[in-house]
């Protein structure tokens, strides 16, 4: 501990040294100081600029003024020669400040990392694709999926977007195609954002097809969606991507789902209910049915909100080697250690409801469906339940009323439903604001009005935002977290959907009994400063709260 305190003391001296001497040389040479420990990217200034040149000449550009000219950070201003340089090779005027070397070099290698190096194709990146059949775990490597032994320019440009989006904690790589172009975008944070300047539309075809040959589908065949997957090693790890491809009217569109199995298990290890956004009531409650010797726990809300995540740290909670958990996803996407889990496969026809039936044979005390989408597969879930069995399913539907609606539309028996189910949670996610770039705000009566908010309540309020920084890319936001609605189904409860009440009198009924709903958990997280106003508006309707 001694030795670690010492070592950020060096580090913290080092760095108030290299201020002062950049202090002095910004006064002798009557220049600015920028301290860029706070500096907000641009990032289609950024773009604009060559990687290369600023590795080179070790600058950061700062801002492109009104008259054209463009300010840069560096550390030593009399480099006068390195100065006109960069402004021929630029041919812009240039208006120098002054800033430390380690701040200019952290920020290029984080500019690099997260913006640039889709630019410039990464030397020590290699995509080895794993074949997954019956038979072999074939590695077929790039060279072999190419004639010669050099890396195509295009096997380079693929190969540099999965690597970036894993750098960058992407979730999807969308590749979109336009009249002129290919866009190529990630989604972060449940946002997508562009990942390079647009693509000529004359290398579609041949990205389109660089995919298809990773994920074994038919190349000639261009008019009827195809899905497919494949594996990549990174890292010395395995991470699996689920490929769909769609036509479209200037040509065919790709998502890629990323499934990096190994890096979340170890997360997913010790994942629990408190890192997922529980509020304190909630998360009590919740915590109480999934300890329930028998029943049914449903999570609902649209994909990507994370219904998952959360039924696998309540399983995390509760597994001991005293019951056996058993789980049937399409696809399993995260592994969890002391759980079977079984991957729906519809073609060799594994369905959800054939692999229901054969896991209540194998003596299981718990069950995870990972979906409920029919009518067989909802009645063995509900039997289950009834039978002695815990089990955890989602579905998908608006709200946790919707839910009820949803399944006594598939013909479900309502008294066996409402007898088996405990509890129904519906979950979104909003976007978590920036630590690093996170300031106070006010906002006007008018959007306090439009956003449903009483302008008694919120007009003194101080609110949170993130403006953008190198640490989130220019976004203001690094990570997501969930909120929540909980619906008990109480004796009441019960008794209304027996007696086919509607929505809003169920609803109505849930709120006299203590129900958050899904706006007013949105509004916690807003008066905590964890997330934005424009983002829950976004993610809940404004309504709700009125």
């Amino acid at each position: 501990m001694a030795e670690n305190t010492a070592i950020f003391v060096n580090n913290a001296t080092t760095a108030a040294k290299e201020e002062e001497r950049g202090r002095d040389l910004a006064r002798r040479y009557r220049c600015e100081f920028v301290d860029l420990k706070s500096f907000r990217m641009h990032q289609d200034l950024f773009r604009k600029i060559p990687v290369e040149l600023m590795f080179r000449y070790n600058f950061i550009p700062l801002e492109e003024l009104p008259d054209g000219r463009l300010e840069i950070a560096i550390d030593d201003p009399s480099r006068l020669m390195m100065i006109d340089e960069v402004g021929l090779l630029l041919r812009r005027e240039i208006v120098t400040k002054v800033s430390t070397l380690s701040q200019i070099t952290d920020i290029l290698k984080k500019t690099e990392q997260s913006q640039r190096v889709l630019e410039e194709a990464s030397e020590d990146f290699a995509v080895h694709v794993i074949r997954d059949d019956d038979e072999s775990d074939e590695t077929i490597s790039i060279e072999k999926l190419t004639a010669e032994g050099d890396m195509s320019p295009i096997i380079r440009l693929v190969d540099t977007t999965i690597f970036t989006a894993l750098q960058r904690r992407a979730s999807d790589i969308h590749i979109e195609t336009q009249d002129e172009s290919v866009i190529i975008k990630y989604r972060i944070d449940g946002v997508l954002q562009k990942a390079m300047q647009p693509i000529a539309k004359e290398h579609h075809s041949t990205i389109i097809s660089r995919i298809k040959v990773m994920s074994e589908l038919d190349i000639a065949e261009r008019r009827v969606p195809q899905d497919g997957r494949f594996r990549v090693r990174y890292l010395g790890r395995q991470i699996d991507f689920r490929v769909s491809i769609m036509p479209s009217i200037h040509g065919e569109d790709a998502v890629l789902r990323v499934l990096d199995k190994e890096s979340m298990s170890e997360k997913f290890h010790k994942l629990t209910l408190d890192v997922v956004g529980f509020s304190e009531d909630h998360i009590k409650t919740f915590r109480r049915y999934i300890n329930e010797p028998y029943g049914m726990v449903l999570v609902t809300g649209p994909t990507g909100s994370g219904k998952t995540t959360t039924l696998y740290a309540a399983l995390n909670e509760i597994k001991t080697e005293e019951d056996k958990l058993i789980t049937i996803e399409d696809p399993v996407e995260y592994q969890i250690r002391g759980v079977t889990q079984i991957p729906v496969n519809e073609k060799k026809g594994l369905t959800f409801a054939r692999g229901l039936r054969s896991i209540l044979r194998h003596d299981p005390d718990k069950i995870m469906v990972g979906e409920i989408r029919d009518t067989e597969t909802a009645q063995i879930a509900i039997q289950s339940a009834l039978t002695g069995h815990l089990v955890f399913t989602t579905v998908h539907a608006n709200n946790v009323v919707d839910v009820l609606g949803r399944f006594l539309n598939m013909g479900v028996e309502a008294y066996n439903f409402v007898s088996a189910l405990n509890c129904i949670l519906a979950q979104r996610l909003v976007r978590v604001i920036c630590d690093h770039c996170k300031r106070k705000v006010r906002y006007d009566l008018e959007t306090l009005e439009n956003s449903g908010l009483n302008p008694a309540e919120w007009g003194d309020f101080e609110f949170s935002e993130g403006p953008g920084c190198i640490e989130c890319a220019g976004t203001g936001f690094r990570g997501r977290t969930a909120i929540h609605e909980l619906l008990e189904l109480t004796d009441r409860i019960r008794e209304m959907i027996l007696d086919k009440k509607p929505s809003s009198e169920i609803r109505k009924a849930a709120r006299e009994d203590g129900m958050i709903f899904l706006r007013e958990s949105a509004l916690a997280k807003l008066r905590d400063g964890i997330t934005t106003l424009r983002e829950i508006n976004k993610v809940t309707f404004i309504e709700a709260s009125r």
